[in-house]
């Protein structure tokens, strides 16, 4: 399973970008997108998602 962004509560503080172990956050447009090919939810490197635990905006991280 992967995550999604919710655009319209993304501040595009870029934060979740370069906590993704994968690479699979990245800017495009006027957000940010998550390739659901490249994430992994961080299974098997982190307890949770990093892009969840560092975005400043609850809930914007999110599964697809």
């Amino acid at each position: 399973m992967a995550l999604k962004i919710i655009k319209s509560q993304c501040t595009v503080c870029g934060a979740c970008e370069f906590e993704c172990p994968n690479a699979a956050i990245k800017f495009k447009g006027e957000t940010y997108i998550i390739d659901a090919g490249l994430c992994t939810e961080c299974e098997g490197q982190f307890d949770s998602p990093q892009c969840v635990a560092v975005c400043p905006v609850p809930d914007t991280c999110v599964p697809a």
